[in-house]
This record gives C-alpha cells, sequence and structure tokens, in this order.
C-alpha cells in the first residue's frame, strides 16, 4: 500500500515495457457487473468551455514590442552601471594599494 508505483515506460518502437514485473500471476475478470438499482439522473455530456484568444491590435503590439525593448533597455543600463561600479572600486582600490606601499617603502629607506 506505501510502495510507489512506478510508470510504465512507454519506447520510441510503440512497444511498453514496465519497469517491474508483478509478482504474482494477474488473473483476468470474468463476467460483468452488477448493475447498479440506485436512480441516477442521465450524465449530460459538458461542452467545453473555450477560452477567448487573445488577439493583438497592431497599436497593441506596437506598445507590446516597444515595451519589451524598453524593459531590455533598462536592464541592460543597470547591469553595466553595477559592472562599471564594481570597475571603479577596484580601480580605487588598486591605486590605494600602490599608494600605501610607496609610503610604506619610503619609511624603511629613511
Amino acid at each position: 500500500m506505501i510502495r510507489p508505483k512506478i510508470p510504465v515506460n512507454p519506447l520510441p518502437t510503440g512497444l511498453v515495457i514496465p519497469l517491474d514485473r508483478p509478482t504474482t500471476a494477474v488473473e483476468p475478470h470474468t463476467g460483468t457487473a452488477p448493475a447498479c438499482d440506485c436512480q441516477h439522473a442521465p450524465v449530460q455530456p459538458t461542452s467545453r468551455v473555450q477560452l477567448p484568444a487573445v488577439r493583438l491590435t497592431p497599436a497593441g503590439l506596437v506598445a507590446a514590442v516597444a515595451g519589451g525593448a524598453g524593459l531590455v533597455l533598462l536592464v541592460g543600463a543597470v547591469l553595466v552601471s553595477m559592472l562599471l561600479a564594481v570597475a571603479i572600486t577596484g580601480a580605487s582600490v588598486a591605486v590605494c594599494a600602490v599608494v600605501l606601499r610607496s609610503l610604506l617603502n619610503g619609511q624603511h629607506h629613511r
């Protein structure tokens, strides 16, 4: 009851080979199921509700393309500015390291 059922692995050849072999022989059912003596209402077939498709006017399509392009440009500008900030920080740390090195080396020579 707790053991999971492994799904059947369909192959591209059309042959379906189950991944686990049953340990007991499967007996086919014989006969028919007994008829229900309940009074059920006949089941009406439900029609599929078709959702309306999204239709864009030419102006809407231009607005969507312009909005997407603007978003790409905005994200690109943010990423470039972050890269520039990292580069400036790295350069300033390198300049500080050179200045400190020259100051410390200057004290050793005196």
